[in-house]
């Protein structure tokens, strides 16, 4: 039968380009190739696995032959329509086929390999071709002349044009700053700092007028745009220090905009060197004996606002309570080391998220279960008699559907009629049939909604395994190496000595091991299946001497 391959949503990742581009191309010709590179698709979750589709065999509508008398015309139309719906009908097979699958995937890997090199090389292709081309080795200087020739006269005016403006513009802010500023008629100082102060602001309403991370794909910004953006960035982290001869205003302005800026830029890096700056800059105000009153702060709208913007953008379902944020002043400001504090424990929370859905090959070779998001996407399908789905109704669910109530599961384990989640910090919640106590919520009542299970002591749990047949009972398996069990307790199963129901989850005394079977838990689950196999073994050995068989048996000797 044809494996076949449900519909995809791609999502591609920039920060992922580089390692695309350095993957091996002719391990695309192999299908063993092609399936290593679409299995790192979707463990990266640019290729998103979509609900299959119900096959629809519906052909067209026929007149009964026996009773009603057709035209040629209508014969013809007839045959054409079943036709069609065979040839319809023939398409959609050979789509599932082995081969169509393999071609698939590989038309996929290819899509996401050629739209890595397109953003690191279009730009820049013709230019690296001509560095690289045998004509061209002579030296450092004819390289840099190569790479110059592709450039046009307009576009070296355009450049000279702006880094002159740049240049010109940064040495006109520093002489304002530096000049003593010549008082107004009325007494008040003069306009020179405030006009140095608004060009600045200016440019922090520009760049917060912008789309979030719209300078974050730096392969389509012109490189001349990228040398700007590394003058500006420079000029404003010496106009934040205390030294820098702006005034408080100008360097808490400046504080601003490079924050903006690194925002806007979406990387770790830019991120960093903000945080180092603003400790630097509080490093140095401290060490002042004077005039430390309103040094070493920034705005705090401004702050929290990049600050939340990057806290929506990252979906956490943590407990927003215990986010870090900067403490407001009377003023509107707070100070620039606690936006550092506030800000490095966002990128830290931010590289923890995203390290979760990173699959080790590690963890896949040792058998454990890959750990994923805080939020993933969980379906569900088929009999919802016992509310164990979580979709209101008690309608049986024929295709896969989105369900919002398990957004938040690392481990889902479904039982007879009833269904555990494992969340995040190591909770059980459970929904469904509940009798016999299977579900562990201290009653025999059927639960419409996911509630949480109490364990005494208090446990983290690792793994849940809950019986598929009988009246029900569960095994929850700790992070510390202890067993718990609830349900039905017939024949002994749940391991307490009795045969009683446990309502609750119950440690079991001693150290087990096991797995959920239909009567019973089977420890030392290895022990048992090697005596099993060497039993079978012994009595195949003496069957074969028996016969007075000469020749081994391979299935034996795999065993």
């Amino acid at each position: 039968m044809a494996l076949m391959i449900p519909p995809v949503k791609l999502k591609w990742l920039e920060h992922l380009n580089s390692s695309w581009i350095t993957e091996d191309s002719e391990s695309i010709a192999t299908r063993e190739g092609v399936s290593v590179l679409y299995s790192k698709l979707l463990a990266n979750k640019e290729a998103v696995l979509l609900p299959q589709q119900v096959l629809c065999l519906k052909g067209p509508q026929l007149p009964d032959f026996e009773r009603e008398s057709l035209s040629s015309d209508e014969q013809e139309h007839y045959l054409d329509a079943l036709l069609g719906s065979q040839l319809a009908l023939a398409k959609m097979v050979c789509s599932d086929s082995p081969f169509a699958a393999a071609l698939r995937k590989r038309v996929l890997v290819l899509q996401r390999i050629f739209y890595a090199l397109s953003n690191k090389y279009h730009d820049k292709g013709k230019v690296k071709q001509q560095q690289h081309s045998p004509e061209n080795n002579s030296g450092s200087a004819d390289l840099h002349s190569v790479s110059e020739r592709p450039r046009s006269s307009t576009d070296a005016l355009i450049e000279m044009g702006v880094r002159t403006g740049l240049s010109l513009l940064f040495a006109l802010l520093r002489q304002s700053w530096m000049m003593p500023p010549p008082p107004c008629p009325g007494g008040s100082p003069g306009g020179g700092i405030n006009l140095c102060n608004d060009v600045i602001h200016t440019a922090i309403d520009v760049v917060s007028s912008l789309p979030p991370l719209s300078l974050a794909n730096e392969s389509k910004i012109p490189p001349m745009g990228l040398d700007c953006l590394a003058q500006v960035t420079t000029f404003l982290k010496g106009v934040t220090m205390p030294n820098s001869g702006a005034d408080i205003l100008g360097r808490r302005l400046a504080s601003e905009l490079l924050l903006g800026l690194a925002s806007q830029r979406g990387s770790l890096r830019y991120l960093l060197e903000w945080i180092e700056m603003a400790l630097a800059a509080s490093a140095v105000v401290s060490s002042m004996e004077q005039n430390q009153n309103q040094e070493g702060l920034i705005g705090y709208d401004c702050f929290m606002n990049i600050l939340m913007q990057m806290r929506r953008s990252l979906g956490s379902s943590a407990d927003r309570s215990q986010w870090r944020e900067p403490t407001r002043t009377s003023d509107g400001l707070c100070s620039l080391y606690e936006a550092a504090l506030c800000l490095f424990e966002e990128v830290c929370r931010m590289a923890s998220d995203y390290s979760r859905t990173c699959v080790s090959p590690d963890s896949i070779q040792t058998g454990e279960a890959p750990v994923v998001s805080e939020t993933c996407e969980v379906y569900v399908w088929g009999s919802n008699s016992s509310h164990q789905l979580v979709e209101g109704t008690q309608e049986k669910i024929l295709q896969p559907k989105l369900a919002a109530s398990f957004a938040d599961a690392q481990t889902i384990e479904a039982g007879q009629y009833c269904t555990f989640v494992i969340s995040s910090d190591g909770s059980v919640r459970a929904c469904g049939k509940g009798s016999y106590g299977r579900l562990g919520l201290g009653d025999s009542n059927n639960q419409s909604t996911l509630k949480k299970l109490t364990f005494e002591p208090h446990r983290a749990i690792k793994k849940v395994s809950s019986s598929k047949g009988s009246d029900g009972h569960t095994l929850a398996f700790t992070t510390e190496g202890e067993v718990f069990s609830w349900g039905d307790g017939d024949y002994g199963k749940l391991g307490h000595g009795n045969s009683s129901t446990q309502k609750y989850p119950k440690l079991i005394q001693g150290p087990l091991q096991g797995k959920v079977g239909f009567n019973h838990s089977l420890t030392r689950f290895y022990r048992f299946t090697k005596g099993l196999l060497e039993k079978r073994l012994n009595l195949l050995s003496q069957k074969f001497t028996n016969s007075n068989l000469n020749y081994k048996c391979c299935r034996c000797r795999k065993l």
